[in-house]
């Protein structure tokens, strides 16, 4: 049975029970509700493998599995199945209903409702807070207190604007955060954050995303371009913000000025231009 083991919650002893019939040799498990306790874990297709793709705090895990220290399960908004280390998730019982997203850059959780207070951990951008009061300028998290400039519960409909939240942040080969990013996270962040929903992998991106335009179209803010491995956004008719390894960063570069590169270094012409409906 041909299936995306990036999609799919099962491995070659479990499943997802909700899937039980299409694996009737895999043993059906209802899954455990946890979350990311860490401010960033890698997710791995494999047990102890390499960086897949990262996962925040507070995203819901629906664990399936525990083996040798590492975890298998579902993370729903990163829309990736895969294994992390079993350390970093909790109960969901352990915290109240998350209702905030870090939608800053970076942001700081404090010990007391006061900047100059001791910093407790920085959390990167899409973090989700079950948050109670608010006290002058800041919000009570399970974490502790975090700037409520920092936080909102309502999306923000122009992903082009959050990509630039990225800009100079490294490029990071399976990254989806401040500290690190790579073309398809910078792409999932965005969206994520605009409150769509996107899978993780820029092949899942081109196969899914937005409405194919002609060849020669003229690019507007919003649309993007794939590549055979890369995808960018368009900033504005003339020119990208991704995250690549030639900069090795979140930059803006021209359009034409891309297109040439990519070729001449081998990868290939534009295989796509899709504008989001």
């Amino acid at each position: 049975m041909s299936f995306d083991p990036r999609r799919t919650p099962v491995n070659d002893r479990v499943v997802a029970d909700w899937l039980a019939d299409r694996f009737p040799d895999r043993l059906p498990v209802e899954p455990d509700m946890c979350y990311v306790a860490r401010p960033v874990i890698d997710l791995s297709l494999a047990p102890g493998g390499r960086r897949d793709r990262q996962l925040l705090y507070g995203m819901p895990f629906e664990l399936l599995e525990t083996r040798d220290g590492q975890a298998f399960g579902l993370c729903a908004p990163a829309d990736y199945v895969g294994w992390v280390d079993v350390t970093a998730l909790a109960p969901a019982s352990d915290r109240g209903e998350p209702t905030d997203l870090v939608t800053s850059r970076q942001t700081h959780a404090y010990a007391q409702p006061d900047f100059k207070s001791p910093d407790r951990l920085a959390l990167p951008h899409l973090c989700i807070l079950a948050c109670g009061e608010s006290r002058g300028r800041f919000t009570e998290t399970e974490l502790g207190w975090v700037p409520t400039a920092h936080l909102v519960q309502h999306p923000d409909p122009d992903p082009v604007a959050i990509a630039a939240l990225y800009l100079g942040t490294p490029y990071l080969w399976g990254g989806n955060s401040c500290f690190g990013i790579d073309c398809s996270g910078l792409v999932k962040n965005a969206l994520m954050h605009a409150g769509r929903d996107a899978p993780g992998d820029s092949d899942l991106q081109q196969d899914i995303l937005g409405e194919t335009l002609p060849h020669g179209t003229p690019p507007q803010r919003g649309d993007l371009l794939f590549w055979k491995g890369h995808v960018a956004w368009v900033a504005d008719p003339d020119t990208l913000i991704h995250a690549n390894a030639h900069h090795m960063a979140v930059a803006c570069e021209p359009i034409a000025d891309a297109i040439a590169r990519i070729a001449a270094q081998g990868d290939g012409p534009v295989t796509r231009h899709a504008r989001l409906t």
